[in-house]
């Protein structure tokens, strides 16, 4: 399983405990909620729902619309050639897969993108592996810097002034996601976390 299709899983399966859920409506959640699917097309995640649907992870279910809309959904689906929404709801073997998933706290929760859907279900994660989490996260970006800056050193010379500043970007927007961690952890460490709900300051859309 390759690194980018375990995170996809894992975000479906972190959406779902909070409720049961169409392709479309999962499809919505990933691409408002975590900002690292908004590339992810139903060409990938149907195949992903399939997969987990086959290791006992989900079931499928027709979703049930009130009783007056049934004979008027079910003619206009007939007319439209399509089938009935599927709802895709959670299992136990499910929600036993996602709690060891949350668990985890290695080398692949400190990555960028995996980092950032982590981060989404934090709510769902206990306080010590929320620690673990952060404190590898900051490690991982502390030794960034330290590259970037040895690289800057080296070449600073070399480079044209519009090269130059997107480098000290590049730079700037790792410190502030260095002291965000920090004052994550420090909130954690006194037991004021603020879980997912405080920005992250290394999505510069700005």
């Amino acid at each position: 399983m390759s690194r980018r299709s375990g995170i996809l899983e894992f975000a479906v399966l972190g959406l779902l405990r909070e409720s049961p859920m169409h392709g479309y409506e999962l499809r919505k959640r990933l691409n408002t909620s975590l900002g690292v699917f908004r590339a992810f097309s139903y060409g990938s995640l149907y195949p992903c729902l399939k997969t987990l649907v086959q290791r006992g992870w989900l079931i499928e279910e027709p979703s049930s619309p009130p009783e007056a809309d049934l004979e008027r959904e079910a003619r206009s689906a007939a007319l439209a050639g399509r089938r009935a929404k599927i709802v895709y709801r959670l299992t136990a073997d499910g929600k036993e897969h996602l709690e060891e998933l949350l668990c985890q706290t290695g080398p692949d929760a400190w990555e960028d993108e995996h980092f950032r859907v982590r981060f989404a279900f934090f709510g769902q994660t206990s306080r010590d592996v929320r620690m673990r989490v952060l404190e590898g996260r900051r490690s991982r970006l502390e030794e960034r810097l330290a590259k970037m800056r040895a690289s800057l050193a080296r070449t600073r010379e070399r480079l044209d002034d519009y090269t130059l500043e997107l480098q000290r970007h590049g730079l700037e927007s790792v410190e502030r996601e260095v002291r965000w961690l920090n004052e994550l952890i420090e909130s954690e460490r006194t037991g004021r976390g603020r879980g997912a709900t405080s920005p992250d300051p290394s999505d510069d859309t700005a």
